[in-house]
């Protein structure tokens, strides 16, 4: 048991897929948080010049 739990601790090989994993999740977010925004703003001025039409 205790040599698996010192392989365990010292394996690295799936950090590295675990870190891009969080990284493409964090850009996920600020691109959904983005789109949000502007897609409200957009939408706003689609309204506006359809009142004005």
């Amino acid at each position: 048991m205790k040599k698996f739990l010192n392989w365990f601790v010292k394996e690295e090989s799936g950090q590295g897929m675990v870190e891009y994993g969080l990284i493409l999740g964090l850009v996920a977010l600020a691109v959904i948080a983005a789109l949000t925004v502007l897609g409200t703003k957009i939408n706003g001025k689609f309204e506006a010049i359809n009142n004005s039409l």
